[in-house]
């Protein structure tokens, strides 16, 4: 299995699985990046597209890639896709060329929101975790509650540490000025930086990172941790749980500059 990462509009990626023969596509909002690197390697059978959720710049291409190609579209069964979808929820899973993937439902970005999780043979597992998780941070609660987001990523950092986290998004170096902020004292979090900021640099892609890596400087995953809720109590002294400080530290995010 080879994995691709198809940039698409100004900090999408399009992940992109293949084997000698076959290739899946992970949220093509754009249908044109995936055309063009399908042509340019025409042994290759675009066969299946996976949606983590309804938004444009996760289904914009999906109309086009399905007329070009043929290829199925597997979805999240609680949201409303503009093509055809087989609908997946919690438990499921299904084979693509003798690959399993598992489905995890994820409300707190969207409602419906889901993830995959595979494990290629000889190789680490991958997670396509949509909006739900960035490298540094989690996305916006646009229709789910910070309770809701806050089971969702616990139970993606309970997957396995090895697992390469294939996010939809790369813009890491404001995010993790964001995590430092948070916890200045994290070491992991101090070189992580440094490290994101070499690729940038060299406009290479910071995309997959280690979940055991996101559990160690990811304050969105580290909220019930000590340090983590003493920053938030210091700003907000009415938070009383883990669910509001997890509220408090996304709303926190959201007003970062």
């Amino acid at each position: 299995m080879k994995l691709i990462a198809l940039p698409a509009f100004a900090d999408n990626y399009i992940w992109l699985l293949h084997t000698d023969r076959h290739a899946l596509v992970v949220d093509p909002g754009d249908s044109a990046s995936v055309l063009a690197w399908m042509q340019a390697h025409p042994s290759l059978q675009l066969d299946t597209i996976l949606v983590t959720h309804h938004h444009a710049d996760h289904t914009g291409g999906l109309a086009e890639l399905v007329a070009q190609t043929g290829a199925r579209v597997l979805g999240p069964a609680l949201e409303q896709m503009p093509v055809p979808t087989q609908g997946l929820q919690q438990g499921d899973c299904f084979d693509w060329h003798g690959l399993q993937l598992q489905v995890h439902q994820v409300p707190g970005h969207t409602l419906g929101h889901i993830a995959f999780w595979a494990q290629p043979t000889g190789q680490d597992p991958l997670l396509f975790c949509g909006d739900m998780l960035f490298s540094g941070w989690c996305g916006r609660l646009f229709e789910g509650t910070p309770a809701q987001m806050l089971d969702s990523l616990d139970r993606l950092a309970a997957l396995p540490g090895a697992t390469r986290v294939c996010c939809a998004h790369d813009y890491p170096l404001s995010n993790l000025k964001f995590a430092l902020a948070v916890e200045p004292g994290n070491l992991a979090l101090q070189d992580h930086l440094a490290r994101c900021t070499r690729l940038r640099s060299q406009t290479l892609p910071t995309l997959p990172v280690a979940l055991q890596t996101e559990r160690a400087i990811n304050p969105f995953l580290r909220s019930r941790m000590a340090c983590v809720a003493a920053a938030v109590r210091q700003r907000d002294r009415l938070v009383v749980d883990d669910v509001t400080t997890f509220a408090a530290l996304r709303q926190w995010k959201n007003n970062f500059r």
